[in-house]
Protein backbone atom coordinates (compact mmCIF):
# COMPACT_ATOMS: atom_id res chain seq x y z
CA UNK A 1 0.00 0.00 0.00
CA UNK A 2 3.00 2.14 -0.25
CA UNK A 3 2.31 5.81 -1.91
CA UNK A 4 5.66 7.23 -3.64
CA UNK A 5 6.41 11.04 -4.37
CA UNK A 6 9.08 11.65 -7.13
CA UNK A 7 10.40 14.60 -7.36
CA UNK A 8 12.60 15.55 -10.14
CA UNK A 9 13.89 18.51 -12.82
CA UNK A 10 10.83 19.36 -14.97
CA UNK A 11 11.65 19.06 -18.51
CA UNK A 12 11.40 15.07 -19.20
CA UNK A 13 9.60 13.45 -21.52
CA UNK A 14 7.10 11.24 -21.73
CA UNK A 15 8.77 8.19 -22.25
CA UNK A 16 11.14 8.94 -19.16
CA UNK A 17 8.32 9.77 -16.62
CA UNK A 18 6.87 6.30 -17.91
CA UNK A 19 10.12 4.70 -17.50
CA UNK A 20 11.15 5.93 -14.38
CA UNK A 21 7.21 4.85 -12.98
CA UNK A 22 7.54 1.25 -13.98
CA UNK A 23 11.35 0.74 -12.97
CA UNK A 24 10.13 2.64 -9.15
CA UNK A 25 6.93 -0.29 -9.31
CA UNK A 26 8.70 -3.07 -10.50
CA UNK A 27 11.52 -2.45 -7.97
CA UNK A 28 8.45 -2.52 -5.32
CA UNK A 29 6.84 -5.03 -6.35
CA UNK A 30 10.05 -7.45 -6.45
CA UNK A 31 11.85 -6.35 -3.71
CA UNK A 32 9.34 -4.31 -1.27
CA UNK A 33 6.68 -6.99 -0.36
CA UNK A 34 4.18 -4.75 -2.78
CA UNK A 35 1.25 -6.17 -5.07
CA UNK A 36 1.02 -5.92 -8.58
CA UNK A 37 -1.76 -4.08 -8.57
CA UNK A 38 -1.05 -1.47 -6.01
CA UNK A 39 0.56 1.55 -8.03
CA UNK A 40 0.53 4.91 -6.82
CA UNK A 41 3.07 7.45 -7.59
CA UNK A 42 2.92 11.40 -7.28
CA UNK A 43 5.11 13.19 -9.76
CA UNK A 44 6.58 16.74 -8.43
CA UNK A 45 8.38 18.34 -11.63
CA UNK A 46 9.79 21.46 -10.48
CA UNK A 47 12.52 24.17 -11.93
CA UNK A 48 16.18 22.98 -11.46
CA UNK A 49 16.48 26.32 -9.27
CA UNK A 50 13.38 24.97 -7.34
CA UNK A 51 15.61 21.96 -6.26
CA UNK A 52 18.02 22.91 -3.42
CA UNK A 53 20.61 19.46 -3.14
CA UNK A 54 23.90 18.90 -2.42
CA UNK A 55 26.15 17.52 -5.05
CA UNK A 56 28.31 15.55 -3.34
CA UNK A 57 27.24 14.61 0.60
CA UNK A 58 27.37 11.18 0.70
CA UNK A 59 26.42 9.05 -2.18
CA UNK A 60 27.84 11.81 -4.73
CA UNK A 61 28.33 13.25 -7.08
CA UNK A 62 24.93 14.40 -8.17
CA UNK A 63 24.00 15.88 -11.47
CA UNK A 64 21.17 18.02 -12.69
CA UNK A 65 19.27 14.61 -13.52
CA UNK A 66 18.69 14.09 -9.26
CA UNK A 67 15.58 12.28 -8.42
CA UNK A 68 13.78 11.82 -4.92
CA UNK A 69 11.42 9.45 -4.35
CA UNK A 70 9.72 9.42 -0.92
CA UNK A 71 7.52 6.28 -0.13
CA UNK A 72 5.03 6.57 2.74
CA UNK A 73 4.87 3.07 2.99
CA UNK A 74 2.56 1.37 5.98
CA UNK A 75 3.67 -1.70 7.82
CA UNK A 76 7.84 -1.58 8.15
CA UNK A 77 10.04 -3.29 6.24
CA UNK A 78 13.21 -4.81 7.80
CA UNK A 79 16.75 -3.37 7.01
CA UNK A 80 17.79 -6.58 4.49
CA UNK A 81 14.11 -5.66 2.61
CA UNK A 82 15.34 -1.80 2.15
CA UNK A 83 19.00 -2.74 1.23
CA UNK A 84 17.54 -5.23 -1.43
CA UNK A 85 15.05 -2.30 -2.56
CA UNK A 86 17.77 -0.07 -2.76
CA UNK A 87 20.06 -1.85 -4.89
CA UNK A 88 17.21 -3.00 -7.08
CA UNK A 89 15.81 0.30 -7.46
CA UNK A 90 18.73 1.66 -8.37
CA UNK A 91 19.91 -0.85 -11.09
CA UNK A 92 16.31 -0.59 -12.64
CA UNK A 93 16.66 3.25 -12.72
CA UNK A 94 20.14 2.99 -14.16
CA UNK A 95 18.69 0.71 -17.02
CA UNK A 96 15.65 2.68 -17.38
CA UNK A 97 15.47 5.77 -17.85
CA UNK A 98 19.06 5.78 -17.33
CA UNK A 99 19.43 7.53 -14.46
CA UNK A 100 23.42 7.58 -12.02
CA UNK A 101 22.67 5.73 -9.14
CA UNK A 102 23.94 8.73 -7.61
CA UNK A 103 21.10 10.78 -8.79
CA UNK A 104 18.89 8.30 -6.86
CA UNK A 105 18.04 9.03 -3.53
CA UNK A 106 15.05 7.64 -1.11
CA UNK A 107 13.22 8.47 2.01
CA UNK A 108 10.83 5.88 3.36
CA UNK A 109 8.21 6.57 5.99
CA UNK A 110 5.89 4.58 7.80
CA UNK A 111 2.50 5.11 9.06
CA UNK A 112 -0.33 2.65 10.57
CA UNK A 113 -2.97 1.04 8.95
CA UNK A 114 -5.69 3.49 9.99
CA UNK A 115 -3.99 5.98 8.29
CA UNK A 116 -5.08 5.09 5.01
CA UNK A 117 -8.27 6.03 3.41
CA UNK A 118 -8.51 4.89 -0.24
CA UNK A 119 -11.85 6.68 -0.78
CA UNK A 120 -15.72 6.55 -0.10
CA UNK A 121 -14.63 8.58 3.35
CA UNK A 122 -13.26 4.94 4.73
CA UNK A 123 -10.72 4.12 6.99
CA UNK A 124 -9.87 1.43 3.66
CA UNK A 125 -7.45 -0.89 6.05
CA UNK A 126 -9.04 -0.98 8.88
CA UNK A 127 -12.25 -2.20 6.86
CA UNK A 128 -10.52 -4.92 5.23
CA UNK A 129 -9.34 -6.34 8.28
CA UNK A 130 -12.92 -6.02 9.84
CA UNK A 131 -14.18 -8.31 6.73
CA UNK A 132 -12.16 -11.18 7.22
Amino acid sequence: MPISHITLRRGHPDAYLDALSNSLHEALVDTFEVPENDRFQVFHELDLKALCFDRNYLAGPRSDNWVLIEITAGRPRSTTIKRSFYRCLAERLADSPGIAPADVMVVIRHNQAEDWSFGRGLTSMLEMENET
